[in-house]
Formats: structure tokens, sequence, C-alpha cells
């Protein structure tokens, strides 16, 4: 009897050996009829030739992309058996130009002044890594029912098709399908064919709506921006160049502060794409807009007072005093009540600034979303030229935020760049007029309550030409950088590199930067930090006298050991320690 159990037993166990070995098989046998059934109906996804083509690559990439953006139906069904992606470039690894293409990557590479053979061997559709912050990935954002439609809108001129097509293709793929109402690309006169009846083609096959505009002529970013937001259906305007990428999770963050406030213009964080390998480089959450007296838009680090208002907690949006403009949502109504564009402005820059400036003053915010990321290909040299010449459309563009915006303050701007005043800037008197409409408040009000850490002094005694009397040489930057010393030369009296203030805060500053020095000297330029210590300064007005608090020593004319710099000692009533400072007031009380 036992024995016929165990038996029996054994003849079970032998079942269920057989029925998992069929299973097993089974599957087997089931992945590779829906594998061979995807090259079937799709044969590019068994096979995708990788060799380069007439139009530069884009017909392989085309294909690449389709296959990944057609999934078969095993990758369908099991996405999890899907090994990691490891073409060129994918999540965000830099790409190794073989040596034998290295002659033609450094031609092609004057096309777009970046790597464009990189940026064709990778894919359009091309995979990041998530590189927000723990806190961010936590963060719980109102459902897309109640936040705000976008249209995400983009200018482009000559652009590359890759750069292009991957802008698209990541705002598509990272974004929830209903809060991108639409994708505007404008182009602002392109004089490459593929850029075309080729684009429109492409594009009107993604899932997403995408709009192709054109503009009659070169017109410049400004103007193009204008006409894609006169087209613009959705709430909310986003703002993107044409070589961007967008990461997870990078759309919310944006669209929740405009839901929490519509006069709040909200930037990402812009990391770096390398333009020479197109890796993805992660960008610094603590650092904030701002400018210098050229009005030169610079990123600063974000200081302690901002940090304690957050609390401490950095995946909070900074408030930020200027934009850097490339980058940004603001909703729809709030950019034309607030003046949109000055149209009067031409082709690009400074744009960034006069809207920071307008937001700030009439009523409005500037946040960093810091947990919203894109990636931006940031060029050392400008691939295209400009009508007109860049420094005749940046003057023209600057004037015009000076006199309409910057108040008394715009004295620094002038005596710093003292060639503007050739440059004609137009009529402004309808950007006055909107300034009077929105009650906008006054510059001083910008520097004291939004930027108390402006590198232009909110109060200061002079500006102007700091000369010694007794050799009348001047103090001159000599164009020279941080750590470095200050220069004495010959006055000139045209400003520019010899124009410094004596603040309030009794320093003498050029720009963003501080004269500093030690009891053995010698007198170096060091960045503003407002402390006073080594930075501080005291003007005599009975004996003409600049003393360094610090040592007690005076600033005197240039010695024999260096007589290009000034130098520093013992204060001894000389003349050759006696200083003149330009349009010196004496009586004002701070």
């Amino acid at each position: 009897m036992r024995h016929q159990v165990m038996v029996s037993r054994l003849k079970l166990q032998y079942c269920k050996v057989i029925i998992a070995t069929s299973m097993v098989w089974f599957l087997i046998d089931a992945a590779l009829l829906m594998y061979y059934t995807d090259c079937t109906t799709n044969s590019s996804n068994c096979a995708i030739s990788t060799k380069e083509t007439p139009s530069g690559g884009r017909d392989a990439a085309q294909k690449r992309d389709n296959h990944k953006s057609n999934p078969g139906i095993l990758q369908r069904l099991l996405p999890k058996w899907n090994s990691p992606p490891k073409g060129p470039g994918e999540m965000g690894k830099p790409v190794i130009i073989p040596k034998d293409k290295e002659s033609k990557s450094k031609e092609m590479f004057k096309i777009n002044q970046f790597n464009l053979m990189a940026s064709e061997m990778i894919s359009v559709n091309r995979t990041l890594p998530d590189v927000r912050m723990e806190g961010c990935k936590r963060k719980v954002y109102p459902s897309v029912e109640d936040l705000p439609t976008t249209s995400v809108i983009i200018v482009f001129h000559n652009e590359a098709w890759t750069t292009l097509l991957r802008t698209v293709h990541s705002i598509i793929n990272r974004s929830p399908r209903k809060l991108v109402k639409e994708i505007i690309l404008v182009d602002d006169a392109s004089e490459r064919d593929f850029l075309g009846k080729k684009l429109e083609d492409y594009v009107a096959q993604l899932s997403t709506p995408v709009h192709v505009k054109r503009m009659g002529k070169r017109s410049g970013l400004i103007r193009a921006r204008l006409k894609g937001a006169n087209a613009a259906k959705g709430q909310v305007l986003t703002f993107l160049d044409a070589h961007c990428e967008c990461i997870t999770g990078w759309l919310e963050p944006l669209l929740t502060e405009i839901h929490k406030d519509r006069s709040t213009v909200v930037c990402p964080i812009i990391d770096v794409i390398s333009d020479e390998t197109f890796e993805y480089i992660t960008g610094s959450d603590m650092t904030w807009g701002g400018f210098n007296w050229k009005l030169n838009f610079r990123w600063y680090p974000v200081p302690q007072r901002e940090m304690t208002r957050r609390g401490g907690d950095r995946s909070l949006p900074t408030r930020s005093p200027t934009m850097a403009g490339g980058l940004f949502s603001i909703d729809r109504d709030y950019f034309y009540k607030l003046g949109s564009y000055d149209k009067g402005m031409d082709i690009w820059g400074g744009e960034n600034l006069e809207m920071s400036f307008r937001v700030w003053m009439c009523g409005g915010s500037i946040s960093i979303a810091t947990c919203s990321r894109v990636g931006h290909v940031f060029r050392k040299v400008s691939p295209y030229s400009w009508p007109g010449g860049v420094v005749n459309i940046l003057n023209h563009n600057s004037m015009r935020i000076a006199e309409v915006w910057m108040d008394e303050y715009k004295h620094f701007f002038y005596k710093i760049n003292p060639g503007v005043r050739n440059t004609p800037m137009g009529d402004i008197s309808e950007r006055k007029k909107l300034r009077e409409k929105l009650q906008c408040k006054s510059f001083r009000w910008y520097l004291q309550n939004i930027y108390p850490e402006s590198q232009m002094p909110l109060d200061y005694f002079s500006l102007g030409e700091i000369k010694n009397k007794e050799t009348s040489q001047c103090l001159d930057t000599m164009g020279r950088k941080t750590g470095e010393k200050v220069g004495m030369v010959g006055c000139h009296g045209m400003g520019g590199n010899q124009v410094f203030s004596y603040t309030s805060k009794h320093e003498i500053m050029s720009d963003d930067l501080c004269l500093e020095t030690s009891y053995a000297g010698p007198v170096k330029m060091m960045k503003c930090h407002g402390a006073g210590g080594a930075q501080k300064w005291e003007y005599l007005k009975q004996t003409l006298e600049i003393r360094h608090t610090n040592s007690n020593q005076c600033l005197d004319k240039t010695t024999s050991q260096d007589r290009t710099a000034p130098s520093i000692g013992k204060c001894t009533g000389s003349s050759s320690q006696k200083w003149l400072l330009s349009d010196m007031k004496w009586n004002k009380s701070f």
C-alpha cells in the first residue's frame, strides 16, 4: 500500500515538471512569434541602417526614432523586458567622435557652432536621466484637469534638424498630453530646404499638434516670438529655444506656480548640453539672475536672504531679480496686459532685462522653479549674422531699457558705455505710457526691495573718474578681472574703464568689482561683497585723501616699482595722496 502511494506522488511530480516545461516552451514560442510579427509589420524595427545619408544623417536618425516611437507587440506587452538604451548619447552621455571622422566633425561644427556630427549620431528621442533633487520627485502637483494648458513656442533660424526635433520630441515625451495644447515652431526666414515642407510633413505625424509659422523676412527673436504668441491657444505661453531638451517633470512645476498666481513668470533651471559632446550636464539650483552696469545678464549665487525666505527648502521656487529670457512660462492674458515684448527692440538682446524690470516694478514676480529642468546647448559663438551689427543692436535695445525703466540709475549704464549715445533708440513714448498706465514703481524701489544685492549701488556719493591731483592720472580697471590689480593711467574723460562709484557703503566700485587691499598692498579689484572690511574706504573732504579703513593707510600715486598701478602707504598729507572724485556730492546723507 505504501509503495502505491509513493508511486502516485512520483507521477504527480513528473506531471508538474512536464507542465512547467511545456509552459516555458510555450512562452518562448510566443515571444519568437511576436518578434517576427514585428519584423514583418515594420522591417525597420529589426534592421535599421546607420549609414550616413546625403541629408547629413537625418534619414537614419528618423528610422531609429520611428522604431522607438512605434514599439512592437512584445515591447508593448512586456516593456520591462526592454534593455536599457545603448545608442550614442543615451541617458545624456557624451558622444565620442571616431578618430577617422574628427576632421569632418570640425568642419560640420562651423555650420551651427556646435558638434553637428555628434547631434546626428544621437536619436531625436534620446533618453535622459532624471536629475531632479529627491524633494522634487516626491512633490504632488495639482491634477492635469486643474492646471492651465500651455502653448510651447519655439523660434528657429537655420537650426539643425536633429536639435530642433529633439527639442520637440522631448516636450512630447515628457509632458502630460492634456497640458500641451500645441507646439508652435516659428521659422525666422530659414534658408535650409529641410526646414521647409519636409519639416511640416514630419511634425504633422506627431501625437501632439505642432504648427509651423513662417516670418516673411528675417525679423529676430522678439518679433518672431510675438508672432507665435499671437497664434497661441493655450492659457499659458511657454517659450523655449530651438536646441533644448526637457527632462521628466519639467512642465508641472512651471504651470503650478502660474496656477497659484497668474502674475508670476516662471523659469526652469537651465542645465547645460555640451556643444562639443552633447553631454547633459546638471546646472546649479543655487544661482539666480542679476545684471551689471553694462546691462549684461549674469548668474550670481542665491543670497542667504532668499534661502531663509524659503526655509532652507531648495525644492521651493527661488524668487529671482531677473531671468535669462530664453526659457520661461507666462500666463497668456498677463503677457499682453503687461505689454508683451517691446516691439521697438531689434532682433535679440536685452529683452529679458526689460521684461524682468517691468514684471517686478509693475506688480508681478519672477521665480525659478527649481524642480523644473531643461537642458540647453550653449554656444560660444553665434553662427548667425545680425542685420545692423551686434553692437548697434545691443546698444539700441539697452538704451530703451535705460530710458524707460531705470530712472536716474541709467547714468551707470551710460557712463560705463560712453559710445552708446551715438546709437538711435527709436520712439519710446508708447513704452513710457505703458509704465504710467500700469502704475509701475520706481527703479529705486526695485533695487531696494527686489535686488538689494545688486552691483548697482542704491546710494552713492560720486559716479565718474577718480583723479590723482599731483599726476593727473586716473584709476582704470584696464578691463581686468577679479583678483587683478587696479590700473592707473592718463585720464581720457570718456568714462568706460575709468568710471568708479564711491558708494554709501564706502566702497570704491566699478561694475561688480570693488577696490580691496591689505596693509602690504597691492590694491586689487575683487567681487563686491557689501560687508565692508578690506573693501571699506573713507574719502576725506578736508584733505582729499582716500583712506583704507582697515589698514589706516592712504591711496597714493604709482611708484618706481610699478608705474601702472596706484600704491598704498602711510598717510602723509602729500599732494600725491590727494584725489579728486568727479561729481562728488558731499552734502548727501544716507
